[in-house]
């Protein structure tokens, strides 16, 4: 298992683990796969942020992560 703190930065969490990316967008985060938006807006917005701003809701990410063998940290 591989713990995760959702505030860290989607950039930072992307790059140390790709499959979230994957996951993101799977659920609707289309941008994420574009390399420019993750790397400028990637570096300030968190997956929380991302998820109010598309309308999906958080534990439906948290659910996805967790089936990948992540476990967010609190």
């Amino acid at each position: 298992m591989k713990e995760i703190d959702l505030n860290e930065t989607v950039y930072d969490l992307v790059t140390a683990h790709p499959e979230i990316g994957q996951v993101l967008y799977d659920l609707g985060l289309k941008d994420i796969k574009n390399p420019a938006v993750l790397n400028t807006m990637g570096k300030y917005m968190t997956i929380p942020k991302g998820a109010k701003m598309k309308k999906i809701e958080l534990q439906t990410i948290v659910i996805q992560l967790n089936k990948l063998g992540f476990i967010i940290k609190e």
